[in-house]
């Protein structure tokens, strides 16, 4: 008979990371390790998850999905983990996540995505399409016309993306006139550039990730191709109008829930410790904020159900109320999907590479999941669906 060893007070919750630092995503994987380590240092000083500090345990995949893997089993069987974190590319969470589905350990995914992910073990508390793109697309089609090229990361963030702005434009009476997706590591785009001249779109919408491929917009501006641009990951995520000089940015719209230059109360005390940690970071990022964010969400989900056991800590999400005051404002995990919801701001880049709020759209659930038919509260599928790959009826 095996008996298991109790739990002392003293004994640290043991949080498994996965962050890129090292490789092309390193520039936006970086502040994601820096919201971890903030949001630890300031849990443990307040006096750690229900009494217990936590131990921050960092493997660096450098963008390797295969090391993916492998670090989040050496995390889950060696290091034994009570929740691992992380993850940049949508590719890297597909890779962790069948590795996680055969645990009973909790995986919170912390960037935004493409969406659909309908799965039990896993919390999202990135922003997803319907808080997004629902919103970006019927207002670049009002205000900038029906024709779109869209130029993407070949992966199933820029395929599903895609998925969802042709959706999305069919519904506003647009549609896609070209579409190309780019290999990760392509850093050359004069092609891409004559085809877009060619096509004459009224506007584009940018897919692409990593440093590499935002060569495009250097490229671009030198190529004087001049239209304006939509991205759900531009500014908020690469901050690319603080890499690249004026005008390369110049129009470039997005819709947020987090970006540096929100200036609210709770905003600006943020970035002040933030900045008072990390002094030489270039822009908090979304994707470090939702780092930041994961450890207090993973703090609240904890304490409400004195457990740190998946089974316990998803009835707290199934009452609806597992919510945590963010530097965006409160935020709360819907009970079906297990995503968040967020404060979504338009946002828009300047001539000078300043970037200004637009409407503020308010909170938006994380709903299209729950309509669709995932339902975590009832049955867990572990699937991932989009507009064409919907649940079966």
């Amino acid at each position: 008979m095996i008996t298991a060893t109790p739990v002392r007070a003293e004994d640290p919750i043991k949080v498994g990371l996965l962050e890129d630092v090292s490789g092309d995503l390193a520039l936006i994987g970086l502040p994601k390790l820096h919201g971890s380590e903030l949001a630890v240092e300031e849990i443990n000083a307040a006096g750690g998850i229900m009494g217990r500090q936590i131990e921050l345990i960092h493997l660096d995949p450098q963008g390797d999905n295969a090391r993916y893997q492998e670090f989040a089993r050496r995390l889950l069987s060696r290091d034994k983990v009570d929740v691992l974190i992380g993850g940049i590319t949508s590719a890297s969470r597909e890779a962790v996540r069948p590795i996680i589905d055969r645990t009973d350990t909790p995986y919170i995914y912390t960037n935004q995505y493409e969406g659909g992910v309908c799965d039990a073990n896993m919390i999202s508390n990135g922003a997803v399409p319907e808080q997004q793109l629902s919103t970006l697309v019927p207002y670049m089609v009002e205000n900038f016309g029906k024709k779109v090229y869209v130029v993407a990361a070949d992966y199933n963030f820029g395929h599903l993306t895609t998925e969802w702005t042709e959706k999305l434009l069919g519904d506003a009476g647009g549609e896609v006139i070209g579409k190309e997706f780019i290999p990760l590591g392509v850093s050359q785009f004069a092609q891409t550039i004559q085809n877009i001249q060619k096509a004459q779109p009224d506007w584009l919408m940018m897919l692409n990730v990593g440093a590499a491929q935002d060569s495009f917009f250097e490229q671009a501006a030198a190529a004087k191709l001049d239209y304006p641009m939509a991205s759900p990951v531009k500014v908020m995520l690469g901050f690319e109008h603080k890499r690249f000089a004026p005008p390369a940015l110049a129009g470039l719209k997005a819709v947020a829930n987090w970006y540096e230059e929100l200036n609210t109360p709770e905003a600006e005390d943020f970035k002040k410790r933030w900045h008072a940690k990390y002094p030489d970071e270039t822009y908090i990022n979304d994707m470090g904020y939702n780092a930041y964010v994961a450890l207090f969400q993973y703090k609240m989900l904890v304490e409400k159900a004195q457990s740190t056991k998946l089974e316990d800590i998803r009835k707290v999400i199934a009452t609806g109320e597992a919510c945590v005051d963010s530097p965006e404002g409160k935020i709360c995990i819907d009970p079906k999907s297990q995503h968040t919801s967020h404060q979504m701001r338009l946002i828009s880049v300047n001539d000078k590479h300043e970037v200004e709020t637009g409407h503020d759209f308010g909170v938006i659930k994380p709903y299209w999941l729950g309509e669709i038919g995932c339902d975590l509260t009832k049955d867990n599928p572990q699937a991932q669906y989009s507009p064409s790959n919907l649940p079966a009826q």
